[in-house]
């Protein structure tokens, strides 16, 4: 993420341009954006032409530079870009204000966003333009006949490829080099700035010393990493023991990871954690909470009205920061999202055990 540029606009409200970079951006922006704040940017849209000197058309396409009053956000994940829908507020075209209209924000876009942000919404932008300097990781993991690879974003981690060859002895065996000479055509078509290689015992040594000679420029991005499994278990083994941190100064997904086994860990104990809305609120109220685990889905809902909780959760978040504690916002995209997910959506590890 760029940030372009952040002053004031009306009623106190926090104006900032920004220009999202890459597909993780726009992901990010889908959490900051909600309905009421005003969104600014250049835009197309068919427009009735119905005069005394141009007969009407049915509406011709014309680039047009708005401002609408939000009301719905969606990342359209597959289609790379960002759709935000809502009313005309502020327009090149007078006679288009009060319409509805939807910008289609893709990467390089520049947008404009006037609101009131939220501490953690301020976060994650200026967390996104950090991660600009961040580079791009790729996972392998392989064993003896199954490889996979998986890109690191920052809304999760992706299969990119995954390969099956029969390896040792009978009828459908192949050689094992066959396997590791597809493993290096993906990581060399990917081209990442760092390669994780894991797995199991010897045969990921075996599959660098291939890369050695056939894919040096593979070899050369390429640590390793014992791990007990490969695929999903295997990646989720690689970020509880922040190896991608070795390659990125921060890694948000690694921490969720660590953050969610402390939690389940904790909870089969018996000790210092608490989960569920109502449970986490009044930890947050005693001055408990060491750390606030909270689910990007359910905050947006939450915020939006949406939400069947019975406490407010920037209430919530608020107490906890007022009182020293951390804020983590969890990721429904990925595995750690889940299993929060899974427990309603908010959590806590707490300083002390509450009776």
């Amino acid at each position: 993420m760029r940030i372009q540029s952040r002053g004031r606009g009306e009623e106190g409200r926090t104006r900032l341009a920004v220009v999202p970079e890459n597909v993780d951006d726009l992901w990010h922006l889908s959490y900051v954006l909600e309905p009421g704040d005003n969104v600014e940017g250049d835009t197309s849209r068919r427009i009735q032409r119905d005069d005394d000197q141009m007969r009407d058309t049915g509406g011709e396409r014309e680039h047009i530079h708005v401002t609408l009053e939000v009301e719905d956000v969606e990342f359209a994940r597959f289609a790379n870009r960002l759709r935000v829908g809502g009313v005309i507020v502020g327009c090149s075209r007078e006679d288009q204000l009060g319409h509805h209209h939807t910008l289609n924000v893709e990467e390089h876009d520049e947008l404009t966003i006037e609101k009131h942000f939220k501490p953690d919404q301020m976060e994650r932008v200026e967390e996104a333009e950090a991660a600009a300097e961040n580079p791009d990781v790729a996972i392998a993991t392989v064993e003896e006949g199954e490889a996979h690879v998986h890109t690191v974003a920052q809304y999760g981690t992706e299969e990119y490829a995954s390969f099956t060859r029969p390896t040792g002895k009978g009828e459908y065996a192949r050689p094992r080099s066959e396997l590791f000479h597809e493993l290096g055509e993906a990581l060399s078509h990917l081209d990442p700035d760092a390669i994780i290689l894991a797995g199991p015992g010897f045969t990921k040594g075996d599959a660098l010393d291939h890369f050695d000679d056939e894919f040096p420029e593979v070899a050369e991005l390429t640590t390793t990493v014992d791990t007990s499994g490969v695929g999903d278990r295997g990646v989720h083994e690689v970020l509880k023991r922040g190896a991608v941190e070795d390659v990125q100064d921060e890694t948000r997904i690694a921490r969720e990871a660590e953050l969610i086994d402390e939690l389940t860990e904790r909870m089969a104990t018996g000790t210092k954690a608490t989960y569920g809305p109502e449970a986490t609120a009044e930890a947050a109220e005693y001055g408990a909470v060491e750390t606030l685990l909270v689910l990007d889905d359910r905050l947006r809902e939450e915020r939006g009205g949406r939400g069947d909780w019975d406490v407010d959760a920037d209430e919530v978040i608020t107490s906890v920061e007022r009182q020293g504690g951390d804020v983590v916002v969890f990721s429904g995209e990925f595995e750690p999202g889940q299993r929060l997910k899974n427990l309603g959506g908010i959590a806590a590890l707490l300083r002390y055990r509450l009776e």
